[in-house]
């Protein structure tokens, strides 16, 4: 288990390719799973292409041909918390808002994590499937990102995702638990605070970049 309060390097990947990286911080760990806390302001690297551009800034097609880099920066969205469960093919994230009121959760799915120990450093492993679900405080819910996902599903040379259907049943089982109202969509965590004591690095870790772990 890893103990709370260490940094944890959240990792994404394109097969054997880093994309993402990102540092938080561990929350909790136990048998439900990995608890993590990623702050505005937080040290990232994600890829881009050489004109600095994302894959978002343009259609599917033209990503696939750009060169495209790793450059480091920091996170400027919202304050993220997020569970990883094992074994499974999704995470969940809560979000408030800026006066603390918790607005909802995220259900990004994804390839199972592999959490991994190297040294001083650890971190978890994983590849974004980009369907994901909103999910509002009263379990209402909604799809979230169908259309790039039906975009790139067209380009099966350059994309990763190779079993769409599995990754639909995987939202579609999560909804059912969403909609029962049960764990974690119980108001577990709705309430928490981060340790007002971590301060945010100002940098990734040295070895942030090595090899996927498997």
């Amino acid at each position: 288990m890893v103990e709370p309060g260490r940094f944890l390097v959240h990792r994404g990947f394109v097969d054997e390719r880093l994309v993402f990286a990102r540092l938080g911080r561990v929350v909790g760990h136990d048998e439900r799973g990995i608890r993590l806390w990623f702050a505005h302001g937080t040290p990232l690297a994600v890829s881009l292409s050489e004109d600095g551009e994302g894959i978002r800034d343009m259609p599917f097609k033209e990503w696939t041909q750009r060169r495209q880099v790793l450059v480091t920066k920091k996170w400027r969205g919202p304050n993220i918390f997020m569970f990883i469960p094992p074994d499974r093919a999704h995470s969940v994230w809560w979000f408030w808002g800026p006066d603390g009121e918790f607005v909802g959760w995220y259900i990004n799915l994804e390839e199972p994590s592999v959490l991994w120990e190297n040294g001083a450093l650890v971190g978890v492993d994983t590849t974004d499937q980009d369907l994901d679900l909103w999910v509002h405080p009263d379990r209402t819910w909604e799809w979230k990102d169908e259309d790039e996902f039906e975009e790139r599903l067209q380009f099966p040379d350059h994309y990763w995702v190779r079993d769409a259907a599995a990754v639909r049943a995987e939202g579609e089982h999560m909804t059912k638990v969403v909609e029962s109202g049960a764990f974690p969509f119980d108001g577990t965590w709705t309430d928490f605070r981060p340790d007002p004591s971590w301060e945010i690095p100002g940098e990734l870790p040295a070895g942030w970049d090595r090899p996927r772990a498997r």
